[in-house]
């Protein structure tokens, strides 16, 4: 192999490997575009779980306190027929 054609040669490698290069640069950058998508797409389903678990969170409290009052209205009343049973008994 001559001096020109080895300098050629490794012209060529160069060039090859540079271009291979670009390449990975390029592919790094979707691949860093994808996580980022990835991750924004990640936050927003947090965020939505987050809130709607608060709601459930807010929706449970609500129930368990009109719970709460029906069965004390219903432990009142419960008292007053106990109350006025025992008042016809004697």
């Amino acid at each position: 192999m001559s001096d020109k054609e080895y300098v050629r040669y490794l012209q060529s490698r160069v060039q090859e490997l540079e271009d291979k290069v670009e390449q990975l640069r390029l592919s790094r950058r979707v691949l860093m575009n994808l996580i980022e998508k990835i991750e924004r797409e990640k936050n927003e389903i947090l965020s939505k779980l987050e809130r709607e678990n608060k709601k459930l969170h807010k929706n449970n409290y609500r129930y368990a306190k009109w719970l709460i009052n029906k069965n004390k209205i219903i432990v009142e009343l419960e008292s007053k027929l106990t109350n006025e049973s025992s008042l016809k008994n004697t």
